[in-house]
């Protein structure tokens, strides 16, 4: 760490960029996470083929983690922390697979489709509220911190009556600026009313994701799995796609002569929606790999049980990726990015979230032709203590 910047490195940023000394580090190099006892001591991943192999092999790699020494690695273990239990960032095949095969059929094409009209519904009656507001408007207030979390209740199945409160209970549970005290307490009251949710679905199952598992499966999925798995789905989804629109719509008026991607047809649309994607990657790292087994890369050795911290946004930034990575060109051909993780652990949610964000920047400017950021000197505010890099204000006019 710098003085410069307390952080660690895998998640510093400049602007819309990995900093340059995360750039600059080397494809695998050793990092110290913390400090005094809090220390931990990692290998850190940026090369984009050495990210793809560690997250690609769970045979050598492990997301498990150890929470008693006696666990193997990679093994089931004799403790897993109630807040891990469902979230499969935290399993290994096969009980990874078992637990996926059951979720998986909640993200088909075919029910991303059926979403659609309700996205393009969200996103209409946000824009319509930043609207009436009155130029200017703050487009992370009324766009990036609403249309995410009402699109995942919809997908979960949250009656619509709960979902103010379920937000709410959602936000404080995740707020990082909160004490832990705090957080806890929001987390029980969260976790209660999920409990309560899959109990009503058991009894009488909806359309929703955790509706369709019961129904599908009755309890080969526990109670405790669909509420840790909801979770999972709320942090990561809700996170990042803020994140992504605000820094999506940010990075499109500084290259204003991209825009014209999102008003035509779709083809061009998810071509530029997937280089945002990558150019962005407001996702720091996913969960670290710990390595089963010694493995080598050229001429340095992660021993077995080591730990391997991947950057993401760095390995997006690979100049063996695409040409030129550091710029933004939303007419190239997609990219085999891995901003939605890579192998057996890649996001189930990845279709939902190139279909959100495209609704969003498609409409937005439609609406909005003429969009503007209202003080082009003003310094952007970014968030730095969220799981997801993004915006705290983005103030726009038009």
């Amino acid at each position: 760490m710098s003085e410069d910047d307390p952080r660690p490195l895998h998640i510093r940023r400049q602007g819309l960029d990995p900093a340059d000394e995360l750039l600059a580090a080397g494809a695998l190099t050793r990092v110290t996470v913390g400090s005094g006892a809090d220390a931990e001591n990692h290998w850190m991943a940026t090369s984009h083929a050495v990210v793809r192999q560690v997250m690609g092999d769970h045979r050598q790699f492990s997301t498990r983690r150890r929470w008693d020494a006696r666990d193997e690695i990679g093994g089931k273990g004799i403790f897993r922390p109630r807040e891990l239990v469902g979230n499969l960032m935290d399993y290994d095949p096969p009980e990874h697979t078992r637990l996926r095969q059951k979720l998986t059929p909640g993200f088909t094409l075919r029910k991303m489709q059926r979403m659609q009209p309700y996205i393009e519904q969200i996103v209409t009656e946000r824009l319509e509220e930043m609207e009436q507001a009155g130029s200017p408007a703050d487009l992370v207030e009324f766009v990036a911190e609403k249309v995410p979390g009402a699109v995942l209740c919809e997908l979960i199945g949250v009656p619509r009556d709960d979902r103010a409160t379920f937000l709410q209970l959602c936000h404080a549970h995740l707020d990082g600026s909160r004490s832990q005290k705090r957080r806890a307490v929001a987390g029980e009251a969260f976790s209660r009313y999920l409990l309560a949710m899959i109990a009503r679905e058991r009894e009488e199952p909806g359309e929703g994701l955790i509706g369709s598992v019961v129904a599908e499966y009755g309890d080969e999925a526990t109670d405790e799995e669909l509420r840790g798995f909801c979770v999972q789905v709320m942090l990561a989804g809700d996170d990042n796609i803020s994140g992504m629109i605000g820094l999506g719509v940010l990075a499109l008026l500084r290259h204003p002569e991209q825009i014209d991607a999102f008003r035509g047809d779709e083809q061009p649309a998810q071509r530029a929606v997937d280089e945002l994607i990558r150019y962005l990657t407001v996702p720091y790292s996913p969960t670290p790999r710990i390595a089963r087994e010694d493995v080598t890369f050229g001429d340095q050795v992660i021993k077995a049980g080591e730990s391997v911290i991947c950057s993401l946004p760095a390995a997006n930034r690979d100049p063996a990726l695409v040409p030129d990575p550091n710029r933004l060109d939303v007419t190239r051909e997609s990219a085999p990015h891995i901003a939605f993780g890579h192998g057996v652990h890649h996001c189930l949610g990845a279709a939902l979230a190139r279909l959100e964000l495209r609704t969003v920047f498609t409409t937005l400017w439609r609406r909005f032709p003429a969009l503007r950021l209202a003080d082009p000197a003003q310094e952007d505010k970014f968030r730095l203590t969220t799981p997801a890099y993004g915006l705290t204000e983005l103030m726009v006019a038009w």
